[in-house]
Protein backbone atom coordinates (compact mmCIF):
# COMPACT_ATOMS: atom_id res chain seq x y z
CA UNK A 1 0.00 0.00 0.00
CA UNK A 2 1.31 3.43 -0.98
CA UNK A 3 1.95 5.72 2.02
CA UNK A 4 -0.06 8.98 2.09
CA UNK A 5 1.66 12.06 0.75
CA UNK A 6 2.82 14.74 3.08
CA UNK A 7 1.49 18.27 2.74
CA UNK A 8 4.90 19.36 1.43
CA UNK A 9 4.84 16.72 -1.30
CA UNK A 10 1.30 17.68 -2.29
CA UNK A 11 2.24 21.35 -2.49
CA UNK A 12 5.30 20.54 -4.62
CA UNK A 13 3.28 18.41 -7.02
CA UNK A 14 0.69 21.16 -7.43
CA UNK A 15 3.40 23.71 -8.15
CA UNK A 16 4.99 21.44 -10.75
CA UNK A 17 1.63 20.83 -12.41
CA UNK A 18 0.94 24.57 -12.51
CA UNK A 19 4.38 25.26 -13.98
CA UNK A 20 3.96 22.60 -16.67
CA UNK A 21 0.39 23.50 -17.60
CA UNK A 22 -0.54 26.16 -20.13
CA UNK A 23 -0.85 29.69 -18.73
CA UNK A 24 -4.30 30.96 -17.94
CA UNK A 25 -6.00 32.94 -20.67
CA UNK A 26 -6.09 36.11 -18.60
CA UNK A 27 -2.37 35.90 -17.82
CA UNK A 28 -1.56 35.14 -21.45
CA UNK A 29 -3.64 38.07 -22.69
CA UNK A 30 -1.99 40.38 -20.17
CA UNK A 31 1.47 39.23 -21.29
CA UNK A 32 0.60 39.81 -24.95
CA UNK A 33 -0.68 43.29 -24.13
CA UNK A 34 2.55 44.16 -22.34
CA UNK A 35 4.64 42.99 -25.30
CA UNK A 36 2.44 44.91 -27.72
CA UNK A 37 2.67 48.08 -25.64
CA UNK A 38 6.45 47.77 -25.42
CA UNK A 39 6.73 47.18 -29.16
CA UNK A 40 4.54 50.19 -29.93
CA UNK A 41 6.16 52.59 -27.48
CA UNK A 42 9.75 51.41 -26.99
CA UNK A 43 10.90 49.43 -30.04
CA UNK A 44 13.15 51.31 -32.48
CA UNK A 45 11.38 52.46 -35.64
CA UNK A 46 12.58 51.83 -39.18
CA UNK A 47 10.83 53.77 -41.93
CA UNK A 48 10.92 52.20 -45.35
CA UNK A 49 9.60 52.91 -48.80
CA UNK A 50 9.71 51.81 -52.42
CA UNK A 51 10.54 53.83 -55.51
CA UNK A 52 10.80 53.23 -59.22
CA UNK A 53 14.26 53.18 -60.75
CA UNK A 54 15.96 52.16 -64.02
CA UNK A 55 16.99 49.00 -62.15
CA UNK A 56 13.40 48.16 -61.27
CA UNK A 57 11.66 48.58 -57.89
CA UNK A 58 14.14 49.98 -55.37
CA UNK A 59 13.64 49.77 -51.60
CA UNK A 60 15.13 52.12 -49.00
CA UNK A 61 14.96 52.21 -45.21
CA UNK A 62 16.11 54.62 -42.52
CA UNK A 63 16.60 54.24 -38.78
CA UNK A 64 16.97 57.01 -36.22
CA UNK A 65 20.67 57.14 -37.12
CA UNK A 66 20.27 57.39 -40.88
CA UNK A 67 19.93 55.38 -44.07
CA UNK A 68 20.33 51.71 -43.15
CA UNK A 69 19.26 49.76 -46.25
CA UNK A 70 19.06 50.11 -50.03
CA UNK A 71 18.20 47.21 -52.28
CA UNK A 72 16.81 46.35 -55.68
CA UNK A 73 16.30 43.20 -57.70
CA UNK A 74 14.43 41.59 -54.80
CA UNK A 75 10.80 41.50 -53.77
CA UNK A 76 9.31 43.39 -50.83
CA UNK A 77 9.29 40.42 -48.47
CA UNK A 78 12.97 39.66 -49.07
CA UNK A 79 13.87 43.28 -48.42
CA UNK A 80 11.88 43.44 -45.18
CA UNK A 81 13.51 40.21 -44.01
CA UNK A 82 16.87 42.03 -44.14
CA UNK A 83 15.81 44.68 -41.65
CA UNK A 84 16.27 44.56 -37.88
CA UNK A 85 13.66 42.08 -36.55
CA UNK A 86 13.58 43.98 -33.23
CA UNK A 87 12.40 47.17 -34.95
CA UNK A 88 8.89 48.37 -35.70
CA UNK A 89 8.61 48.82 -39.46
CA UNK A 90 6.64 51.75 -40.82
CA UNK A 91 6.06 52.13 -44.55
CA UNK A 92 5.94 55.80 -45.40
CA UNK A 93 7.34 58.10 -48.08
CA UNK A 94 7.66 61.41 -46.21
CA UNK A 95 10.54 60.30 -43.97
CA UNK A 96 12.46 59.12 -47.04
CA UNK A 97 11.89 62.02 -49.41
CA UNK A 98 15.48 63.23 -49.20
CA UNK A 99 16.80 59.74 -49.90
CA UNK A 100 14.56 59.10 -52.88
CA UNK A 101 15.17 62.60 -54.27
CA UNK A 102 18.95 62.12 -54.25
CA UNK A 103 18.63 58.69 -55.83
CA UNK A 104 16.42 60.09 -58.60
CA UNK A 105 19.01 62.80 -59.23
CA UNK A 106 21.71 60.14 -59.40
CA UNK A 107 19.81 58.04 -61.93
CA UNK A 108 19.15 61.18 -64.00
CA UNK A 109 22.88 61.93 -64.15
CA UNK A 110 22.47 65.05 -61.99
CA UNK A 111 24.31 63.76 -58.91
CA UNK A 112 27.49 61.76 -58.36
CA UNK A 113 27.83 61.99 -54.57
CA UNK A 114 25.26 61.53 -51.81
CA UNK A 115 24.76 63.73 -48.77
CA UNK A 116 22.86 61.49 -46.37
CA UNK A 117 23.42 60.31 -42.79
CA UNK A 118 24.15 56.58 -42.74
CA UNK A 119 23.51 53.90 -40.16
CA UNK A 120 26.31 51.33 -40.43
CA UNK A 121 26.01 50.22 -36.82
CA UNK A 122 25.47 46.57 -37.79
CA UNK A 123 28.90 46.36 -39.44
CA UNK A 124 32.28 45.47 -37.97
CA UNK A 125 35.06 48.09 -37.78
CA UNK A 126 36.84 46.38 -40.69
CA UNK A 127 33.71 46.41 -42.86
CA UNK A 128 33.20 50.10 -42.10
CA UNK A 129 36.80 50.87 -43.06
CA UNK A 130 36.38 49.05 -46.37
CA UNK A 131 33.20 50.98 -47.21
CA UNK A 132 34.76 54.29 -46.18
CA UNK A 133 37.66 53.54 -48.55
CA UNK A 134 35.26 52.67 -51.38
CA UNK A 135 33.69 56.11 -50.97
CA UNK A 136 37.03 57.63 -52.05
CA UNK A 137 36.69 56.17 -55.57
CA UNK A 138 35.64 58.94 -57.95
CA UNK A 139 32.67 58.44 -60.29
CA UNK A 140 33.81 57.00 -63.62
CA UNK A 141 36.79 55.28 -62.01
CA UNK A 142 37.24 51.73 -60.75
CA UNK A 143 39.64 50.21 -58.24
CA UNK A 144 40.51 46.58 -57.78
CA UNK A 145 39.98 44.77 -54.49
CA UNK A 146 43.76 44.81 -54.12
CA UNK A 147 43.85 48.60 -54.59
CA UNK A 148 41.27 49.05 -51.87
CA UNK A 149 43.27 46.78 -49.56
CA UNK A 150 46.44 48.75 -50.26
CA UNK A 151 44.71 52.07 -49.65
CA UNK A 152 43.73 50.69 -46.25
CA UNK A 153 47.31 49.69 -45.53
CA UNK A 154 46.38 46.00 -45.66
CA UNK A 155 47.71 44.73 -49.02
CA UNK A 156 47.08 41.06 -48.15
CA UNK A 157 43.39 41.57 -47.43
CA UNK A 158 41.92 41.49 -50.94
CA UNK A 159 39.59 38.59 -50.14
CA UNK A 160 38.29 40.08 -46.86
CA UNK A 161 37.78 43.36 -48.72
CA UNK A 162 35.54 41.58 -51.22
CA UNK A 163 33.62 39.92 -48.41
CA UNK A 164 33.11 43.27 -46.66
CA UNK A 165 31.85 44.89 -49.86
CA UNK A 166 29.37 42.03 -50.24
CA UNK A 167 27.84 43.17 -46.92
CA UNK A 168 27.35 46.78 -48.02
CA UNK A 169 23.84 47.60 -46.72
CA UNK A 170 23.47 50.72 -48.87
CA UNK A 171 24.73 49.99 -52.41
CA UNK A 172 24.80 52.90 -54.84
CA UNK A 173 25.01 55.37 -51.95
CA UNK A 174 28.26 53.69 -50.90
CA UNK A 175 29.70 52.90 -54.36
CA UNK A 176 30.89 49.33 -53.92
CA UNK A 177 30.08 48.88 -57.62
CA UNK A 178 33.29 50.82 -58.38
CA UNK A 179 35.41 47.95 -57.09
CA UNK A 180 36.24 45.20 -59.60
CA UNK A 181 38.63 42.25 -59.90
CA UNK A 182 42.31 42.77 -60.72
CA UNK A 183 41.84 41.09 -64.14
CA UNK A 184 39.22 43.66 -65.15
CA UNK A 185 36.21 41.41 -64.60
CA UNK A 186 33.37 42.75 -62.50
CA UNK A 187 33.83 40.48 -59.50
CA UNK A 188 30.77 40.38 -57.22
CA UNK A 189 28.05 42.78 -56.21
CA UNK A 190 25.90 43.20 -53.10
CA UNK A 191 22.86 44.60 -54.94
CA UNK A 192 20.10 42.11 -55.51
CA UNK A 193 20.05 42.63 -59.28
CA UNK A 194 23.58 41.22 -59.55
CA UNK A 195 26.36 41.98 -62.02
CA UNK A 196 24.06 43.36 -64.72
CA UNK A 197 23.16 46.19 -62.33
CA UNK A 198 26.83 46.74 -61.44
CA UNK A 199 27.70 47.07 -65.13
CA UNK A 200 24.78 49.46 -65.68
CA UNK A 201 25.81 51.69 -62.79
CA UNK A 202 29.42 51.88 -63.97
CA UNK A 203 28.31 52.82 -67.47
CA UNK A 204 25.96 55.45 -66.05
CA UNK A 205 28.98 57.03 -64.33
CA UNK A 206 31.08 56.87 -67.49
CA UNK A 207 33.47 54.10 -66.49
CA UNK A 208 35.28 52.33 -69.31
CA UNK A 209 34.80 48.59 -69.02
Amino acid sequence: MRPPRSSDETTLIRRLQAALSAPRRAALAQSKTRVKNWFTQEAPVIHWSEMRSPLGPLFVATSARGLCAVDFGRNENDFIARLDPRARLVKETHELLQVTLQLKEYFAGQRTQFDLPLDLSALTPFQKQVLETACRIAPGQVWSYLQVARKMGRPKSSRPVGQALAHNPVPIVIPCHRVIAADGSLGGYSGGAGLSAKRWLLRLEGARL
